[in-house]
């Protein structure tokens, strides 16, 4: 069965900033994703509930307050209590580079810094999905 990516992009915290959320949404979409968009100010435990109702293939952070070390990390335990093993973690915002590689290093996938052209994240998207999910 063939059907459309489906990608969640969220805002958590307290971070009310989510023009380039919205941004990176519509430009999933515009690359043939489905993409369900949160809105802001949601926790790890709301986003992580919402990906696995809507059984979709990636969620996107989008993250600006500082507070990456800690909402990464507490996602990845959220969705390997749910055995969300195949659903990619991926975001961006404003991650130093060292806190990016050890995100990396503890399972999130590629995190891109502001300015990043939007077919990149897509790109990288359809190709995690095509790597490690089956349809």
């Amino acid at each position: 069965m063939n059907r459309p990516i489906r990608v969640l992009v969220a805002k958590v915290g307290l971070d009310g900033h989510d023009r380039g959320a919205k941004v990176i949404a519509t430009a999933l979409r515009d690359a043939g994703m489905e993409v369900i968009y949160t809105g802001l100010r949601q926790t790890p435990e709301m986003v992580v509930n919402a990906a696995l109702q809507e059984d979709v293939d990636a969620i996107g952070i989008s993250i600006l307050s500082g507070a990456h070390m800690t909402v990464f990390p507490r996602m990845l335990a959220l969705m390997k209590e749910k055995k969300m093993d195949d659903v990619l973690l991926t975001g961006g915002g404003i991650i130093p580079g060292d806190d990016m590689q050890t995100l990396t290093d503890l399972g999130v996938g590629h995190l891109f810094a502001p300015g990043t052209k939007t077919t990149e994240i897509a790109t990288y998207i359809q190709d995690w999905v095509a790597k490690h999910r089956s349809f």
